[in-house]
């Protein structure tokens, strides 16, 4: 069986390999859509789960819900009003326990952690990661966290794609959208939002740029994600169809546009308080696994004044759109905003585990029903319906401290049915997003500020010629090789011999499983070498493939070097950086050379240090070579050497010069035999 398994993987992987980008990424894009689309029809079932038993069975407390659940108004009053802190405390004590005992990488609000994994490792969120973040934050949401379900969503499409990219060795860049685009499509689905969904896979990963690479694939998989997801909890929109609210007055604009001011204001508060409230729980002294439940218990106590914060809250912001929010007491409604924040940094800033985002939408919902009910006592003419303030503040608060404007106000409007507003919207986000902007702040620290500053297209981008350079044509034959089950002290005592720290590791029929390091072999000592101790997040290069994929799969692991593999996924040979030097100038040489000449007056040539010449032990920038000449490359032995200051020229060298005639001509004369 697990050979059967083994070899499908190899067709598999063959396949993507081979495939062309229409046909890879319509696989692709489907299987991850799927994956998505599963993974939040599971994580919402879990997470009902959770809040009947916590909430309404433990607690004596039904919170309301939004039209695609059901539309509940909720209870009027706590039955149990001692069971709700106490509920909330057991909820985010049990998630924090499975998280910090099995799986630490889950902790916190997810996104953050799949934006980093985009950037950075993108085959290294590992499966059990997936399975423990449903689990603990269907705990601490359903129990009455502030919590969002779309950041665990996200986390889980995300790992599913890194188990993808490592099952089928996906380049690192292709391995980037495969995440990316789990991320888009497990939010869009659980939101019934797939074409904002979509979009933020592309948005959310930077603060001022677009991964535009990840965009069609990401269609694709949010399509088929929302498909899959309807089919089990129906395609209305979560908040139904609010109103098809137009602008029928300019002035109205105005009081957007102070809604837009205020949002980015709180926007910038809701980064600044989460943040604080988060380093000072890593910095206190309490255990890790006890600071959720600290967080919890206060939250549960918060709730029994204001049960607003609970959960996810998407019910109360149903409320607010009609004459619900009437019955809400004013200074609750003003008041809702900040005590939200406050109740999302203690359940989720302790270390809990839940989204970042569905809070926000709150807190931007009730910041736009608050504006509404302060100013149209005075002002009629802003509309007898708080509906448009209360969509138009989820866009421009979360919108704005996200640095995702774009894909939050499609995804509001796809959430509530209408895209009436969105004038309006662009005015209040346009301004929140300058104020936050102004101030350089993210929600999501794992933002990178544009695609110039991804480790993978800032070192691509400069070395274009590794392009034209397969990597079986660069690879060397590795000088260590590991077979399972060979006992740990045999592995090091090799790798000392031969002087390596790290090692591909090939399983019985020769096919490549991961790495392994030294340091992980003196851990285990003389245990065999098997799977648990080998790290399988290290992309293979396939031999077809070209050195470009070999570096961006070199930027994204530990290591200086990558393996190539053939067909049957067998090590044919190790590149390293100094073999990517070394290919490049010789690639570059190669291309200058066919610029010859460059111009009249100038050009390059190639010259050959004779012997004898008295330039034989001098160094590039001794003095002795003619002014006017770059030295591109040295062949010394058949080898390709780095021209640097201190490089000593020796006799039959052959250097590749850049510079005018004259320059040249002087430097053929000294690089000839002295004359005697």
């Amino acid at each position: 069986m697990a050979r059967a398994l083994a070899e499908r993987r190899v067709v598999l992987s063959r396949w993507v390999a081979n495939a062309s980008y229409t046909k890879k990424w319509l696989v692709l894009g489907a299987v991850m859509g799927l994956i998505a689309g599963v993974g939040a029809v599971v994580f919402y079932t879990a997470l009902q789960l959770a809040t009947h038993f916590f909430l309404l069975t433990l607690g004596g407390y039904q919170p309301p819900t939004p039209v695609s659940e059901g539309a509940l108004d909720g209870s009027a009053n706590f039955v149990r009003p001692w069971a709700i802190p106490v509920v909330a405390a057991m909820g985010a004590l049990l998630g924090a326990l499975l998280v910090f005992g099995v799986a630490p990488d889950a902790e916190g609000h997810g996104t953050d952690a799949a934006i980093a994994a985009v950037h950075h490792n993108p085959r290294g969120i590992r499966l059990r990661t997936v399975f423990v973040k449903i689990v603990a934050s269907a705990l601490t949401i359903g129990s009455g966290g502030s919590g969002g379900r779309e950041g665990p969503t996200g986390q889980i499409s995300a790992g599913f794609g890194s188990w993808l990219a490592r099952t089928l060795d996906l380049s690192p860049s292709d391995a980037r959208i495969a995440v990316a685009s789990g991320v888009g499509s497990g939010i869009g689905a659980i939101f019934g939002a797939p074409l904002a969904g979509s979009v933020l896979a592309t948005e959310i990963m930077y603060r001022d740029d677009f991964e535009v690479e990840a965009l069609l694939p990401s269609f694709i998989a949010s399509a088929v994600a929302y498909t899959l997801w309807g089919a089990f909890e129906g395609y209305g929109p979560l908040f139904g169809y609010v109103g098809n609210y137009a602008l029928r007055n300019p002035d109205q604009l105005g009081w957007f546009a102070l809604l837009g001011v205020l949002a980015g204001l709180v926007g910038l508060l809701y980064a600044s308080w989460f943040y604080r409230i988060a380093d000072w729980f890593s910095a206190s002294r309490i255990p890790r696994w006890l600071r959720p439940a600290l967080g919890g218990a206060v939250v549960g106590l918060m709730g029994l004044v204001v049960p607003e914060v609970l959960s996810t809250g998407y019910g109360w912001i149903q409320r607010a759109f009609g004459p619900g929010l009437l019955t809400i007491p004013l200074w609750i409604v003003l008041a809702l905003p900040l005590l939200r924040i406050l109740a999302t940094s203690l359940s989720i800033g302790s270390g809990g585990s839940g989204g970042i985002f569905g809070p926000g939408m709150v807190i931007g919902a009730f910041l736009g029903a608050a504006t509404w009910r302060l100013i149209y006592p005075w002002h009629h003419a802003i509309g007898a319906s708080p509906a448009p303030f209360v969509i138009v503040g989820m866009m421009a608060c979360f919108g704005s401290i996200s640095r995702a404007p774009l894909a939050v106000m499609l995804m509001v409007s796809e959430m509530t049915g209408s895209i009436s507003l969105v004038v309006p919207a662009m005015v209040a986000l346009g301004i929140a997003t300058l104020i936050v902007r102004r101030r350089d702040a993210t929600i999501y620290r794992s933002q990178l500020r544009s695609r110039s500053d991804s480790p993978a297209h800032q070192v691509l981008s400069g070395l274009p010629l590794l392009r034209t350079v397969r990597a079986d044509e660069a690879a060397s034959p590795p000088r260590c090789v590991v077979q399972l089950g060979e006992a740990s002290s045999v592995v090091l005592a090799r790798m000392d011999q031969v002087g390596v720290d790290a090692a591909p590791v090939v399983d019985d029929d020769g096919q490549y499983i991961g790495t392994i390091d030294r340091d992980r072999l003196l851990d285990v000592k003389d245990a065999p070498v098997d799977a648990t101790v080998t790290d399988t997040s290290d992309s293979p290069v396939h031999s077809s493939r070209q050195l470009d994929v070999v570096l961006d799969t070199i930027s994204a692991s530990r290591h200086s070097w990558a393996v190539i593999i053939d067909d049957d996924r067998r090590v044919i040979g190790i590149v390293g950086v100094a073999d990517l030097v070394r290919i490049y100038r010789e690639a570059l040489s190669t291309r200058l050379r066919a610029t010859i000449p460059v111009s009249n007056v100038a050009g390059l040539a190639e010259v050959v240090i004779e012997p004898d010449s008295v330039l034989v032990g001098t160094t590039l920038d001794g003095g002795e070579l003619p002014h006017g000449l770059l030295v591109v490359t040295i062949q010394r032995g058949g080898a390709t050497i780095e021209p640097l200051g201190h490089t000593a020229l020796d006799e039959g060298d052959q250097l590749t010069v850049l510079g005018g005639r004259e320059a040249i001509e002087r430097l053929r004369h000294v690089a000839a035999p002295a004359q005697h």
